[in-house]
C-alpha cells in the first residue's frame, strides 16, 4: 500500500479497496481485550492471535500515513490516532505491559530495506513525519543519537543481502540510507511542531 500511494496510484480503486481493508480489520489491542473472531482474525494466528502484531501495525500506519493529510478520510484519521497511540503505549519498541524489556532486539539494529521487518528508525520516521514528539519516544531517539559514529553517520545493522536479487551496501559498513533516515529523523524530531 506504501508503495503504490507514493507511486501516485492513491486514487485506484483497489489501493481504495486496501485503504479500507486496513481502516476496517487493524487490530490495535494489547492481549487486554478480547480477541476478535471471524474472518481474517481466525486465519493466522501468529499475526491475528490473541495480540496485535506489532510490525502489522506499524505497516499499516506507514501506509496510512503516506496518504496526503487533505485526502485523509475520518475513518483513516481514526485509525491513523489509534494506530500511534498503540506504538506509543510501547515507547516504539517495548512491551507495554513491561516497558523495562525489548520487544524485539532486532528492532535496535537498523536495517535498509526492512520488507516485513521494522525497526526503531523506520518507527520513528513514521511517527516524526505524523508530527509526532511525544515524550514516549525520547528513549529511542536518544538511542539512534547513541549509534551515530565521530563522522555522523551510521552503519547497517541489519540486512537482507544475500536473500534479495542485488546486496544494498555492505553489513558492519556506514549506510547512506541509514545515515539519511536518521538524520530525517532527528531533524524532523527536533524541529518545531508543523501540525
Amino acid at each position: 500500500m506504501w508503495s503504490l500511494i507514493r507511486f501516485g496510484y492513491l486514487d485506484d480503486p483497489r489501493v481504495q479497496r486496501g485503504i479500507r481493508w486496513i481502516v476496517e480489520y487493524q487490530r490495535f489491542d494489547d492481549g487486554v481485550e478480547e480477541s476478535p473472531r471471524g474472518w481474517p482474525y481466525d486465519r493466522l494466528e501468529k499475526c491475528w492471535g490473541r495480540h496485535t502484531c506489532h510490525m502489522g501495525v506499524v505497516k499499516a500506519l506507514k501506509a496510512l500515513a503516506e496518504i496526503p493529510t487533505s485526502k485523509r478520510s475520518n475513518d483513516v484519521k481514526r485509525t491513523i490516532e489509534r494506530g500511534v497511540d498503540y506504538v506509543l503505549k510501547h515507547h516504539i519498541h517495548k512491551r507495554s505491559h513491561n516497558l523495562d524489556r525489548v520487544s524485539k532486539p532486532e528492532w535496535l539494529r537498523f536495517g535498509f530495506p526492512l520488507m516485513w521487518n521494522t525497526d526503531i528508525l523506520e518507527i520513528l520516521g513514521i511517527l516524526t513525519g505524523l508530527g509526532c514528539r511525544d515524550r514516549r519516544v525520547r528513549e529511542a531517539v536518544e538511542l539512534v543519537i547513541s549509534k551515530q559514529d565521530d563522522q555522523g553517520r551510521w552503519k547497517l545493522e541489519n540486512t537482507f543481502n544475500g536473500r534479495v536479487q542485488v546486496n544494498i551496501e555492505q553489513k558492519g559498513k556506514t549506510s547512506k540510507w541509514i545515515t539519511l533516515n536518521a538524520l530525517d529523523v532527528l531533524k524532523r524530531f527536533h524541529s518545531p511542531r508543523q501540525i
